[in-house]
């Protein structure tokens, strides 16, 4: 399992408010992939999956603030990913 933690949004910044999940718990994922976006006083930011995986679990919901390092979903980067047919 990959923790996916809240990231240092700004170097005065120690949380964020969770706006909008872009995925959901299941979906199967691409490394780099948007995974949800959150807001801070400073900036919107999307947070970004740090592997390829499928969501197994989503601990943050929208409009939870978060503080810096703070668990928001866990990847299980060894689910079976299946390959979409061409």
């Amino acid at each position: 399992m990959i923790d996916v933690p809240m990231p240092q949004l700004g170097e005065s910044v120690a949380e964020g408010t969770v706006t909008k999940w872009v995925v959901r718990e299941g979906d199967v994922v691409e490394r780099e992939q948007v995974l949800l976006e959150v807001a801070t006083d400073k900036a919107d930011t999307e947070v970004r999956a740090p592997a390829a995986g499928r969501v197994a679990k989503i601990v943050a919901k929208e409009g939870e603030i978060i503080a810096k390092g703070g668990l928001l979903c866990q990847l299980d980067e060894t689910a079976e990913i299946g390959r979409a047919h061409v």
